[in-house]
């Protein structure tokens, strides 16, 4: 079990993975790849946030994974990028709560799924936080940019949202998009869709 610590996260958090516009894992639990996997990289921002006493407002970071069936079936690749702007102490903090180490969801039930993780590797992160147009890059490892959806018929931009009225696993409110760009390459993950999923949120992440 992990060792219970208290942190909180409240999070500008830009997602996406190789699934289709919906998302299969938003609703039934398994990806709708043509791979049968999930490949996903997240951006976060954050808006205010602690771990323990030590502040973490403005903090940027990425998180990047490869699961070769659904999240849940685990035997995942995952790596966790932080921004080079954080101290050393703002570091071990993010690593240890994305790591799932000081407990609490989403965090500690996601880190159980992984059987290979990098991290937490230091780089300049550039992101944008836009509520219908995020992206976020490094230079020679990742970039994601996103964009609304588009009405096929007209041309106007679609305003879609997926909400859970009794709170998401992730997220409650997400404004979905598409990619423009998405490509990773980094180690053992390496993967590049364009025109797929895409999702804009404010997390809320409390674990004390």
């Amino acid at each position: 079990m992990p060792n219970q610590q208290p942190w909180a996260l409240s999070m500008h958090h830009i997602e996406c993975c190789n699934c289709s516009h919906g998302c299969g894992c938003q609703f039934a639990g398994f990806p709708d790849s043509e791979s049968g996997g999930c490949e996903a990289i997240l951006g976060f921002e954050v808006i205010k946030g602690h771990f323990k006493e030590l502040d973490l407002a403005g903090l940027k970071m990425v998180f990047a994974a490869m699961w070769p069936k659904a999240i849940h079936e685990g035997n995942g690749k995952g790596a966790l990028f932080i921004d080079s702007a954080a101290s050393d102490e703002q570091v071990t903090a993010l690593a240890t709560i994305m790591s799932g180490q000081a407990g609490g969801m989403p965090v500690e039930a996601i880190a159980s799924t992984f059987t290979e993780f990098e991290g937490p590797v230091i780089k300049n992160i550039h992101m944008n936080s836009d509520a219908n147009n995020a992206s976020f890059s490094i230079e020679g490892v990742l970039e994601a940019q996103q964009a609304p959806l588009k009405n096929p018929v007209t041309g106007d931009d679609h305003h879609v949202h997926i909400t859970y009225p009794d709170g998401g696993f992730m997220w409650d409110d997400g404004i979905v998009g598409t990619t423009t760009a998405m490509s990773m390459n980094y180690g053992n993950i390496a993967f590049q869709h364009v025109g797929r999923f895409a999702a804009k949120a404010i997390v809320n992440w409390p674990n004390g």
